[in-house]
C-alpha cells in the first residue's frame, strides 16, 4: 500500500525474488513525497523532498537503477550562508577550500573542523550499519559505544543538544550556524533541545557516487528517483496502479489477507505490505478488534508533528545576493541556500511555533534546482525550492487554508533581506503548508517523516518499541514505510528490510 519510494523499493525487492506484487497508489504519480511534478506549464519542481544522497547505495545496486534512468551529482559547494553584515560562508567537497574558508572566522575552527568530521564518522559508521537491519534493543545499542568513554559518548549523541555540541568544537558563531542547521530539519525541537545532537551527524550519511558525506541532486528532481525505482519494479514484475486508494486492510484469524478499495473492489492477497505510517495504518484502515490492546495505546501515543512549509518559484533571473552581487550563476547558486544566521537565531524561529504561531523569522534551505539540471525549467527561466520552518501544523489562531499566503509572503521576505531582487524576480509561486501536506501527499500532520524523529521514536523505540523489526501483531502485516526504522529521509531502507523480513517469513512457512 502506497507507491512513495519505500513502496517502490519494497515492491522491487519482492518481485525481483520471484513474487507476484501489486502496487497500490491513490495519487495519479509514484513517489510520494519524491516526486517531480509540473505545478506550473513548462516548469517541473521536486514538490517535497528535494534532497538527494541518503538512497543506500546498496539498493542502487541490488535493484540496478543506473540501468533505468538513475543519475544522480554531488553540489558543489554543498552550502552557502548569508550574514546580515554583508559577509557569507561556503562549505565545499574540498578540504583546503574549507580550511581556508572557516579560517576567515576563526583558525581554531578550521583546524578543529576535520577532527568535528572525524568523530561523527566514527558514530555514524556503527549507525550506519544498522540501517539495512531491524535496530538492536536500546541497551546493545548503547553498548555498542565501547571503551572507556562509551558511556559519556553515548550520552552527548542522545541525550546532548545540537547547540551543546557544537560549543564544545567551535567558537565562531558563523561556523556553528552553518552546522547547526542539520541538527532540526523538520523536527519539533530547536538546537538548544535535548536529544537534537544526533541529528548533526545524520549529514553525514549522505553519498553521492560512491563519495561519503556529500549532497546533491538528483536528474529530473526528486521524482527521478521514484521514476526508476518504479521502472525496475515493473522490470522484476511489479505491477502498480496509480489512482487507487484503500479504503481498508482485510484480516482473517489475526493475518492480513488483502484490502479493499475505495470504490470496494476487494484485493486478496498472503501478505500486505503498508507505506503508510503506522497511525493511519492501525487506527484508520484496521478494526481495532482482535489487535492487541497495548500495542493500539502505544501507536496512539506515537507523535508526528508538521513544521515545514515549503515555497516552489518560478524566476525570472537568479537570485542577486548582497553579499556575493551577481545574476549570472556563481558558485553560491549551485548548493544549498541556507538562511540561519546563529544558532540563537534558529532557537527563536522555534520559539513562535512552540506556541502555534508561525516563525516571524524562520530557518530556510533553498535550491536552485534548474541550476544543475536546466530540464527542469525553460531557457531563461530558474526554479527555486524554499524549505522552511518552523510552521506549526495546529496554529493559536486561525488556519492554514487561510495563513497560507501569509506564510509564503514570510519566507520570500525573509529570503529577500539577503537578495532584494527576488520580490519583483518571482512571476510565480506554490506555497504547501502542513495541512497540504497532510490532505495531498497523506503525511499526518504534515511530518514529513511520517512520524516524528526524536530520540524516543528511533532506533528500536521506531515505531513502536517491541516492534521495530517491520512485522506487526497482524501477522502477515508489515510496515515498510519511513515510521519504521531507520526513520525518513529518502533513504529506501525501511522498504527494502521490510521486504526482507517478509521473504523471511514467506520461506519459513513455506520450511
Amino acid at each position: 500500500m502506497g507507491g512513495g519510494h519505500n513502496g517502490l523499493v519494497a515492491a522491487a525487492y519482492l518481485a525481483k525474488a520471484g513474487k507476484k506484487v501489486l502496487v497500490l497508489e491513490r495519487r495519479r504519480v509514484v513517489g510520494g513525497a519524491s516526486v517531480t511534478e509540473e505545478v506550473f506549464p513548462g516548469v517541473r519542481f521536486s514538490r517535497l523532498a528535494y534532497s538527494a544522497g541518503l538512497l543506500r547505495p546498496e539498493i542502487i545496486a541490488d535493484l540496478e537503477l543506473a540501468k533505468f534512468g538513475y543519475e544522480a551529482h554531488p553540489f558543489e559547494p554543498q552550502f552557502f550562508l548569508p550574514f546580515p553584515n554583508g559577509d557569507s560562508i561556503l562549505l565545499w567537497n574540498d578540504n583546503e577550500r574549507n580550511y581556508k574558508e572557516l579560517a576567515r572566522f576563526s583558525k581554531k575552527d578550521a583546524d578543529t573542523y576535520p577532527k568535528y568530521v572525524a568523530f561523527w564518522t566514527e558514530v555514524m559508521e556503527l549507525i550506519e550499519a544498522m540501517v539495512l537491519e531491524a535496530p538492536p534493543p536500546l541497551p546493545d545499542l548503547i553498548g555498542m559505544f565501547r571503551g572507556a568513554e562509551a558511556e559519556e559518548l553515548a550520552k552527548r549523541i542522545l541525550l546532548q543538544s545540537a547547540a551543546e555540541l557544537l560549543d564544545e568544537f567551535f567558537e565562531s558563531d558563523e561556523v556553528k550556524a552553518m552546522l547547526v542547521t542539520a541538527a532540526t530539519i523538520g523536527l519539533p525541537a530547536g538546537p538548544k533541545t535535548p536529544g537534537t545532537a544526533l541529528m548533526l551527524g545524520h549529514m553525514l550519511l549522505h553519498e553521492i557516487n560512491g563519495v561519503k558525506q556529500t549532497f546533491g541532486y538528483a536528474k529530473g528532481g526528486m521524482g527521478g528517483i521514484s521514476e526508476a525505482l518504479a521502472k525496475a519494479a515493473r522490470h522484476f514484475g511489479a505491477d502498480i496502479r496509480l489512482g487507487v486508494g484503500v479504503k481498508r486492510i482485510l484480516t482473517k484469524d489475526g493475518r492480513a489477507v488483502g484490502v479493499q478499495l475505495a470504490d470496494g473492489t476487494i484485493i486478496d492477497s498472503k501478505m500486505v505490505l503498508s507505506s503508510l505510517d503506522v497511525k493511519t495504518t492501525f487506527l484508520d484502515l484496521l478494526p481495532p478488534d482482535g489487535i492487541d490492546k497495548e500495542f493500539l495505546e502505544k501507536v496512539r501515543g506515537v507523535k508526528a508533528s508538521g513544521v515545514v512549509t515549503k515555497v516552489n518559484c518560478v524566476l525570472s533571473e537568479l537570485p542577486d545576493f548582497t553579499c556575493r552581487p551577481g545574476r549570472t550563476v556563481q558558485p553560491h547558486h549551485k548548493g544549498y541556500i541556507d538562511v540561519c544566521p546563529t544558532v540563537d537565531y534558529l532557537e527563536r524561529a522555534w520559539d513562535d511555533a512552540k506556541w502555534g504561531n508561525p516563525s516571524k523569522a524562520p530557518f530556510l534551505d533553498c535550491v536552485l534546482h534548474s541550476v544543475t539540471d536546466p530540464s527542469l525549467a525553460p531557457p531563461g527561466k530558474f526554479t527555486l525550492s524554499i524549505y522552511s520552518q518552523y510552521f506549526p501544523y495546529r496554529l493559536a489562531k486561525g488556519n492554514w487554508d487561510d495563513r497560507r499566503e501569509e506564510a509564503g509572503d514570510t519566507i520570500i521576505e525573509t529570503l529577500a533581506q539577503f537578495a532584494p531582487n527576488l520580490t519583483h524576480a518571482i512571476e510565480k509561486r506554490e506555497v504547501i503548508t502542513p495541512l497540504d501536506m497532510e490532505r495531498e501527499w497523506g503525511l499526518l500532520h504534515g511530518c514529513i517523516y511520517q512520524t516524528d524523529m526524536t530520540p524516543d521514536q528511533l532506533f528500536s523505540l521506531r515505531p513502536v518499541p517491541g516492534w521495530s523489526g517491520y512485522r506487526t501483531p497482524v501477522e502477515d502485516l508489515y510496515i515498510c514505510g519511513s515510521s519504521a526504522h531507520p526513520g525518513g529521509g529518502v533513504t529506501g531502507a525501511p522498504g527494502r528490510n521490510a521486504a526482507m523480513v517478509a521473504l523471511e517469513d514467506g520461506r519459513a512457512r513455506k520450511g
